[in-house]
């Protein structure tokens, strides 16, 4: 599903529009909401590594009992929360020079969870340059999923089969997800966009050893398979469900459909209403919104900026939009239900996209309205 964004007539020319990105910018910088947290971060990293230092001494501890499943599921959470802390290691929230950064990210990424960083590096900075765009975002790439109805009319194969019930088995296969991190991480390793293959190849390498020998040194093998698998379905669920809601559902651009990076960034993300559980919980990628504008902002001030980024986009008249964390699973499932239409029902669409459903947002100004991209 393509949903066509045409520019204002007030708003042309690459100069006007990055100056709504320029003052929004100002705004932020003059709340102080670029500085960096470095005691925040202490404490989150500290807390963090011990909380799954805690798990894998727990698995030690327990020994050969069906308690194991228990600490499958805590390991499968913990490994979601080092992914979030890879995360914003990867944006350069915790330190300033790309060195500690990259050093850090392979810590947590390769041998902490299994993740290369190098590989996601690659593709989620090419997410960040161009959400939701069908031929420039990694994310939106017909794979296994089809995120569009032009990608479903051109679906063959597992991709048609699994499209025409996409929406009912989505969060069953995200149980499948950890596992496909891990086979990525090793797969990638042949690109050639790949730095520093040897390095990232032995630290996927040791992480793995080190982890399977653990499993199936200290448990019966029939237990060890157990955990395994319901350590990497809590992670990929968990994951799923953290990302689903940030972008699924949104608008989706094709072509030269390039809007301003303010408009690109505001108009294709969805921000998830919540308290501090949900900051904890979805690491602040809640604030989806803020998060794509300032990729660098610590993640402890997008809760601040949020206020600031919703009154700027009233403003200037570009649609904001947040929901709750249930609601926000909900839009992405129909969404999936919908670009699947052309596979279930070829011959009702008769070969059109059927009229979407834009989502009904809890906060929001009039329809957004992108211009000529300035980067």
């Amino acid at each position: 599903m393509t949903t066509a964004i045409e520019a204002p007539p007030s708003r042309t020319g690459a100069r006007a529009q990055g100056s709504d990105f320029s003052r929004l910018t100002q705004r932020i910088n003059e709340a102080g909401l670029m500085a960096r947290r470095p005691g925040y971060y202490a404490i989150r990293l500290t807390l963090v590594g011990l909380a799954f230092a805690g798990g894998v001494a727990a698995l030690l501890i327990v020994g050969e009992s069906w308690w194991q499943l228990a600490v499958a599921v805590y390991l499968g959470l913990m490994y979601g929360q080092m992914a979030l802390v890879a995360h914003d290691l990867a944006h350069k929230q915790v330190f300033r020079s790309r060195k500690a950064s990259e050093l850090a990210g392979r810590l947590v990424g390769n041998i902490g969870i299994g993740m290369s960083y190098g590989w996601w590096m690659n593709k989620h900075t090419r997410h960040h340059a161009n959400p939701n765009h069908e031929e420039l975002d990694p994310d939106v790439a017909p794979d296994i999923l089809v995120w569009s109805q032009d990608q479903a009319r051109e679906a063959k194969g597992l991709p048609r089969f699994i499209g025409r019930h996409q929406a009912a088995i989505f969060f069953p296969l995200l149980t499948l997800e950890g596992f496909n991190l891990h086979v990525s991480s090793f797969r990638a390793l042949r690109e050639p966009h790949m730095k520093r293959k040897w390095l990232e190849g032995g630290l996927l390498t040791a992480h793995t050893v080190a982890y399977l020998g653990l499993l199936f040194l200290t448990l019966p093998v029939g237990m060890a398979f157990a955990v395994l698998f319901l350590h990497h379905a809590v992670f990929g669920v968990y994951l799923g469900s953290i990302f689903a809601p940030n972008h699924k559902g949104m608008p989706t651009l094709k072509g030269d459909d390039r809007p301003d990076f303010l408009r690109r960034q505001v108009l294709t993300s969805r921000n998830v209403k919540g308290g501090w559980f949900t900051d904890i919980a979805l690491g602040g990628l809640n604030y989806q919104i803020e998060h794509h504008l300032f990729p660098s902002m610590p993640s402890p001030h997008l809760r601040r900026a949020r206020p600031i980024v919703m009154t700027y986009c009233a403003e200037i008249g570009v649609s904001y939009h947040e929901t709750g964390l249930i609601a926000s699973w909900g839009e992405a499932l129909r969404h999936l239900r919908e670009v699947g239409v052309p596979i279930r029902e070829p011959e009702a669409t008769g070969g059109q996209d059927s009229a979407p459903t834009p989502p009904a947002s809890s906060t929001s100004s009039s329809s957004p309205a992108p211009g000529t991209d300035v980067s």
